[in-house]
């Protein structure tokens, strides 16, 4: 896999390459582009943070990876906050501007 250290940088390739997925079909890819769509507005939304700032922190590519792999491996669009993945909580609460 290649270095990736900005999130906007990330590709369905790239997460098809972090799940493992040696070949992917068309359906697949759209999944894929679709998850980390949905991965990285979940990562605005809980950080308050905006599109242009996700790039600031590197830390962000392994959340957005963790959430498709995620959402691939329950194969639903959902991310529930009350059952988060711990690793993604702590980086995503470390860079939040709205904790009210």
């Amino acid at each position: 896999m290649k270095e990736i250290t900005k999130i906007s940088e990330i590709t369905a390739d790239d997460v098809a390459s972090y799940i493992r997925l040696d070949e992917t079909t068309a359906d697949d890819q759209n999944f894929l582009t679709t998850a980390l769509n949905i991965a990285k507005t979940f990562i605005k939304s809980y950080t308050g943070r905006t599109e242009e700032e996700l790039d600031n922190y590197p830390d962000f590519v392994i959340v957005a990876f963790v959430l498709c792999q995620d959402m691939y491996d329950n194969r639903s669009l959902y991310v529930d906050k009350t059952n988060l993945n711990k690793v993604v909580d702590t980086i995503l609460g470390m860079h939040s501007v709205n904790l009210l």
